[in-house]
C-alpha cells in the first residue's frame, strides 16, 4: 500500500447513524455484519481511480477516518477528538434519515472540525436564517450522505427528502442516500457511484493538485452561525 499516494478523509456524525457500516461498505463493497460503536477513530482504505477514463487517471488510496463520539461531547472528548482533524482534505457527514436530530447536529460536527484551531466551546449556534455563504468559503469538500433510507415510511419519503435537499444546500455540497445494508445503492454507474467517484476526485484535487492543500481553511470562531427554522423543529 505504500506505494500509491494517499487522501484523508473524515467521515463525522452521531453515534449510531451507521457511519461504521458505510465505512465498509465503501471500502469493502461488502455489509458490515456486526457493527460496533467506535471509540476513538477507526481508519479504513478505499481504493479510487482519480480522473478514471481520462488522460489523467492515477490511482490513489482514500484514508476514511470514522471518528466515534457525539457532537454534545464534554470539551475534553472534543479536544482530544481534534487530533484526528489535522491535514484533512474531505469531509463525509453522515447522518440517519429517521432521525432528524442526527440531521441538525451535523452542524455542530462540521463547525467542531472546521474550527480545529479554536476552542470546541468557542462554536455559537443559534436559531434563526441561517448564512449558507459561511460554508461557500469553506476549502474543504463536503459529501452529505444519508443512511437508513429504506426505513423511511413511504408516506414520509418526501417530506424526509425535501428537509435532506435544505441540507445539502446549507453545506454547499451534494448529497447521497442509501441503505447501508444493500450495495446496490451504491452500483456502478448509478448516480449514488457518480457522485461519490466526483467528491473523491475533488478531495483528491485538493490533497495533490491546489496550492497549501493540506491546511484546512479554519472559519473564524466569532462568527455566529444561523439555522434555518426549519432544520430545528
Amino acid at each position: 500500500m505504500a506505494s500509491l499516494d494517499r487522501v484523508k478523509v473524515l467521515v463525522l456524525g452521531d453515534s449510531g447513524v451507521g457511519k461504521s457500516s458505510l465505512v465498509h461498505l465503501l471500502c469493502q463493497n461488502q455489509v458490515l455484519g456486526n457493527p460496533s460503536w467506535t471509540v476513538g477513530c477507526s481508519v479504513d482504505v478505499r481504493v479510487h481511480d482519480y480522473r478514471e477514463g481520462t488522460p489523467e487517471e492515477k490511482t490513489y488510496y482514500i484514508e476514511l477516518w470514522d471518528v466515534g463520539g457525539s457532537v454534545g461531547s464534554a470539551s475534553s472528548v472534543k479536544s482530544t477528538r481534534a487530533v484526528f482533524y489535522n491535514s484533512v482534505n474531505g469531509i463525509i457527514l453522515v447522518h440517519d434519515l429517521t432521525n432528524k436530530k442526527s440531521s441538525q447536529n451535523l452542524y455542530g460536527w462540521s463547525l467542531e472540525a472546521l474550527n480545529k484551531d479554536s476552542s470546541p466551546t468557542g462554536i455559537i449556534v443559534s436559531n434563526g436564517d441561517y448564512d449558507r455563504e459561511q460554508f461557500a468559503e469553506n476549502s474543504v469538500p463536503l459529501l452529505l450522505i444519508g443512511t437508513k433510507f429504506d426505513q423511511i415510511p413511504e408516506n414520509k419519503r418526501n417530506d424526509v427528502l425535501t428537509r435532506t435537499a435544505f441540507l445539502s444546500e446549507d453545506f454547499n455540497a451534494e448529497e447521497i442516500n442509501l441503505d447501508c445494508t444493500s450495495p446496490r445503492y451504491l452500483a456502478a454507474g448509478s448516480s449514488n457511484a457518480v457522485k461519490l467517484s466526483r467528491f473523491f476526485d475533488k478531495v483528491t484535487e485538493k490533497r495533490y493538485f491546489t496550492r497549501d492543500p493540506c491546511q484546512m481553511q479554519s472559519f473564524n470562531d466569532r462568527r455566529r452561525f444561523h439555522f434555518k427554522n426549519l432544520h430545528s423543529e
